[in-house]
């Protein structure tokens, strides 16, 4: 034979016994739980990282990578800080932007917004806004104009379509014969945009740089300048190198800290369900430990004539060891095998079970994101394996200690 007895007998203890059957369900019940445990553990992970990408997706589809602003919120040399932005390797464009509040009025209704002025061509180099336009585009943002595009949420809040007319008040006051009177201008709509982000699509409007600049008489200044990077991951890094090259009367900020609670939850709420499901691959794993301390009950007597032939204690514990390892393993396997196909096709599945059931289980006028994704990594099926194999092993240590601990005289005296 040349695989080592402890390997064969092991392996043998596990198929089905003529003599008790109840020890092979359970182990097939041990088999399961591992694999449910291991499937589910593999899906939740992909779906948080689904919703994890999603979201970072979304939010920088119209916030930036880096920011660079001035110290009182305006730049006045920001085509000098643009260029010296750009000369750093990980930077690949750069577009300025004012941003200020104002108060949109159509037809009776009024809402407040965030107004950000850009550069349309400059801006598609480092935001995707335009690339999620609904109606219109944002090119027609021309300066003179007074063009403005509208998020889809502001626009249905106020009744505007592209083509109409509305009044933005400006909250910079106009001295006036009959008192300090806000600004108005008129601009015309000229597209509505959806990213999804109930945040930008109910509170966010682009126009003109330089119509901003003459609404909020900042002359030539911006309020600072955006910029992409090749590795967004990076954000933090580069935001220091350019504090440390740019003039003191400047700052920059990455995406990491303008969106740190959004991506904060979602790391924490990962980090709380893996230890959840972690315990729950535990309980499976450690059902091994009945399932072995029966088998070492029932094989009482095959043990007493093993160690009677002289096999040694630790031979004893490795038979019992190599048993519960592969019910561990089998489970693993399986369960990788089924969470791995159910987290790469979990946006099938679930349309066809809302489909099914006739219900939607995110809502999208609740909900940021109304599909489940997924983002399956191998770093996690990795870890998830290697943990859930860990536990089966360290369940099989208490009945492995016991099988090598019986007394071969007790075992056969009423043999």
């Amino acid at each position: 034979m040349l695989t080592p007895y402890e390997l064969f007998v092991g392996l043998r203890y596990t198929r089905a016994k003529r003599r008790n059957h109840f020890i092979s369900f359970i182990s097939i019940t041990s088999m399961l739980g591992v694999a449910l445990g291991v499937a589910a553990l593999i899906v939740v992970l992909s779906v948080m990282n689904g919703f994890q990408k999603e979201l970072r997706t979304r939010i920088l589809g119209v916030a930036s990578h880096v920011q660079i602003m001035g110290l009182d919120g305006k730049l006045s040399d920001w085509r000098k800080i643009a260029a010296q932005a750009q000369s750093h390797p990980e930077v690949i464009a750069a577009a300025p932007y004012i941003t200020a509040q104002g108060l949109i009025s159509h037809h009776g209704s009024v809402q407040g917004t965030l107004v950000r002025g850009v550069l349309p061509a400059a801006e598609a180099k480092v935001a995707d806004v335009g690339q999620h336009m609904r109606s219109g585009s944002l090119d027609d943002l021309r300066p003179g104009r007074f063009g403005i595009v509208l998020g889809v949420d502001l626009a249905m809040s106020v009744g505007a379509r592209v083509g109409d007319k509305i009044v933005l008040i400006a909250p910079q006051g106009q001295v006036t014969p009959a008192g300090i009177l806000p600004r108005l201008k008129q601009f015309e709509v000229v597209g509505i945009f959806e990213v999804d982000m109930a945040e930008y699509d109910a509170g966010l409007a682009f126009m003109h740089l330089e119509d901003a600049q003459k609404l909020y008489r900042l002359e030539d200044k911006v309020s600072g300048v955006r910029l992409k990077l090749h590795d967004l991951f990076k954000a933090p890094r580069v935001a220091r190198d350019l504090m440390r090259t740019l003039s003191s009367d400047v700052y920059a900020t990455d995406w990491t800290r303008s969106h740190a609670n959004f991506f904060r939850a979602v790391q924490i709420e990962k980090r709380v369900m893996f230890i959840i499901l972690v315990l729950i691959v535990a309980v499976a794993a450690f059902n091994i430990v009945s399932t072995l301390v029966m088998a070492v009950t029932d094989k009482r007597a095959d043990i007493a004539i093993l160690r009677t032939l002289g096999a040694a204690p630790g031979e004893i514990m490795r038979i019992f060891i190599i048993q519960g390892a592969l019910i561990g393993a089998v489970g693993m396997i399986a369960g990788v095998i089924c969470g791995v196909l159910l987290a790469a096709n979990i946006e099938v599945v679930i349309p066809a079970i809302e489909h099914v059931l006739g219900v939607q289980f995110l809502a999208k006028d609740v909900y940021y994101i109304s599909d489940l994704p997924s983002d399956l990594h191998l770093q996690d099926v990795v870890v998830i394996g290697l943990t859930s194999f860990g536990l089966s092993l360290l369940a099989t240590m208490y009945p492995s200690l016991r099988a090598s601990r019986v007394n071969p005289a007790e075992a056969l005296r009423y043999e």
